[in-house]
């Protein structure tokens, strides 16, 4: 079983966040300090680690620059407040793989995780296929029966959120999360979204591919070959 760290000092969002990544057949050790925290990476065995920036005895910058000092492999999504974008970014720079602002759904979160995981898993390197569908993670290049197709960032990400869910049904509000880095809450209407997907869809019919995007009326999509 996959082993999750989560460094957040808010004891409750802490637990709600262990409770659900295990219901998802994770296993989740939660700490909330940045000492707890390095006592726990030098352990090991952790692949993926939710971190919060602001800790009562330091920061989670302070911890990505300790583990890149001490060379160890793990996959980092940042948490950290609306207001914080200086962080997020130097954070990043620091070599953390994804952030998430607050507030955000655990489903989002989850959704997050499975994608690092979907890239950690091939290296960065080699492909992920889907039948005809072909993502080039390393370089961000989707591919149709072995063409390029020429997509805009956020269509790219679209392709990388649906192949990272197959066979799972992902709710309009995943979807935007996904695409808008935590900021989905604040929009009201949702509907532009298919606008979003509709364009993927001609654009791979129009390469010759199948459209694997199922609509899940009043919920959201499916991608399937089912």
């Amino acid at each position: 079983m996959m082993k999750i760290l989560v460094v957040e000092d808010e004891k409750e969002l802490n637990s709600s966040i262990c409770v659900y990544l295990q219901s998802e057949k994770y296993e989740c050790i939660g700490v909330l300090n940045k000492f707890d925290a390095e006592d726990e990476l030098l352990v090991g065995g952790y692949t993926v680690l939710v971190l919060d920036v602001n800790l009562p005895d330091g920061t989670g910058l302070e911890i990505l620059h300790w583990i890149k000092k001490n060379k160890i492999d793990i996959s980092t999504i940042i948490v950290s407040a609306r207001d914080s974008l200086d962080d997020r970014l130097i954070g990043l720079d620091t070599g953390a793989d994804d952030y998430i602002t607050k507030p955000f759904h655990l489903s989002e979160l989850n959704a997050r995780i499975k994608a690092i995981l979907r890239r950690k898993n091939f290296n960065n390197e080699t492909s992920v296929k889907f039948n005809e569908w072909e993502l080039i993670p390393e370089q961000r290049v989707f591919k149709i029966n072995n063409t390029p197709l020429n997509l805009t960032p956020k269509q790219y990400k679209i392709v990388e959120f649906f192949i990272a869910n197959k066979n799972k049904v992902v709710s309009k509000e995943m979807l935007v999360e996904y695409l808008w880095k935590g900021h989905a809450l604040d929009h009201d209407n949702l509907e532009f979204i298919y606008n979003h997907v509709m364009n993927v869809r001609s654009m791979v019919k129009k390469a010759g591919g199948n459209d694997y995007i199922k609509t899940v009326y009043g919920i959201g999509y499916k991608f399937t070959d089912e």
